[in-house]
């Protein structure tokens, strides 16, 4: 038995030189595109979503197994992201600190060789972005529990900053500590969103510790280093940063629970043929003028996915809507339907069209 697992390890330990012998010649290929692309437009965005989309659905349909096609994602997204860095930094700035669910979307879409910059509000998020400090920026925007995050939503209003993609991120919560000894825990830390979503089973299974609220759930993983009978609730990858030992794994009381992100840029990115468009429009005070303003999405044949009100800073009882349309922007629909709008409304600004979730 042992001579034949030899022989496999042989032949695998052959597969993986010759894996490795054509990264190699990828990344040279990939090197030479960086050079074009810098020729083209200097400050062009390196990262490409329309063909990192292309190379994931090419070798999913093509693959026979039996390797998993879910598999080819993930393995294909740190090919990329190392290919990326040979071509150029890609610096992203998200909400920090490390380990935070804004940190884990920032890696689902930039994988783990991009440079991540940390930072301490949203706001200083998009200033990063702004001031050319980052390529691009992560931001959360809605939760399927908690709602819409309507700072992300105002910083809009004066940000020329364009929506580049989004990220839906699974929210896993786990219960964590230096020991993982249920047992000793004898306060327990964490985000107020956090605790907000776990309430029920920590009212169950903790009826007698005191949750207390922390800035993150980053910090409250900091927290159990120091102090062995504090817990915190906080992401796997928490867990593995600060050395923490999970004590229960998915305590959220809702196990769908999503949160969706938004990648910001200052350049558009390519059109992909399954894309969405945000807008951002404020209407007159008057009877019937909410209907009047998505009437042309109808009649366009548009699919509106999504809509949400912020009041205006600058007149009482005046609302800004925020709306999400199926298609691009270069499209003769969306195009049609846009003219439409901008004739009915008091303002109207298209955040971006950019490569709709899959």
């Amino acid at each position: 038995m042992s001579g034949d697992f030899s022989e496999y390890r042989k032949k695998i330990d052959l597969i993986d030189d010759e894996i490795l012998r054509l990264l190699n010649e990828r990344s040279k290929s990939v090197i030479e595109i960086g050079k074009l692309k810098k020729q083209q437009d200097a400050d062009a965005n390196l990262h490409t979503p329309a063909r990192e989309a292309a190379i994931i659905e090419r070798l999913t349909q093509q693959n026979s197994g039996p390797f998993p096609s879910e598999g080819i994602r993930p393995v294909y997204r740190e090919i990329m992201s190392a290919s990326l860095s040979l071509e150029g930094p890609q610096k992203v700035a998200y909400l920090g600190p490390r380990a935070t669910f804004t940190h884990m979307a920032s890696m689902q879409k930039f994988g783990s060789s991009a440079q991540y910059i940390p930072v301490n509000s949203i706001k200083d998020v998009f200033s990063e972005v702004e001031r050319g400090r980052a390529n691009f920026g992560v931001v959360p925007i809605e939760n399927t529990t908690e709602g819409v995050v309507n700072h992300t939503l105002d910083m809009f209003i004066d940000s020329n900053l364009l929506i580049y993609g989004e990220v839906l991120q699974e929210v896993s919560h786990h219960l964590m500590s230096k020991s993982g000894v249920m047992e000793e825990v004898k306060q327990i830390h964490s985000h107020p969103h956090a605790i907000a979503q776990c309430r029920n089973w920590l009212e169950t299974n903790f009826p007698n510790v005191p949750a207390s609220e922390v800035a993150s759930t980053a910090r409250a993983a900091e927290l159990c280093v120091e102090n062995p009978f504090v817990a915190a609730i906080a992401s796997e990858l928490a867990a593995q940063l600060y050395g923490l030992k999970v004590i229960k794994a998915r305590i959220e009381d809702n196990l769908n629970n999503m949160t969706r992100f938004l990648i910001l840029s200052q350049k558009p990115p390519e059109r992909t043929g399954k894309d969405k468009t945000s807008l951002m429009l404020s209407v007159k005070d008057k009877v019937g003028a909410l209907y009047d303003l998505l009437r042309p999405f109808a009649s366009h044949g548009l699919s509106m996915t999504k809509i949400e009100s912020r009041p205006s800073r600058r007149k009482a009882w005046e609302y800004i809507f925020f709306v999400d349309i199926e298609g691009h922007r270069e499209e003769e629909r969306v195009k049609k339907a846009i003219e439409e709008i901008t004739g009915r409304c008091l303002f109207m600004k298209v955040l971006g069209s950019y490569p709709a979730h899959s």
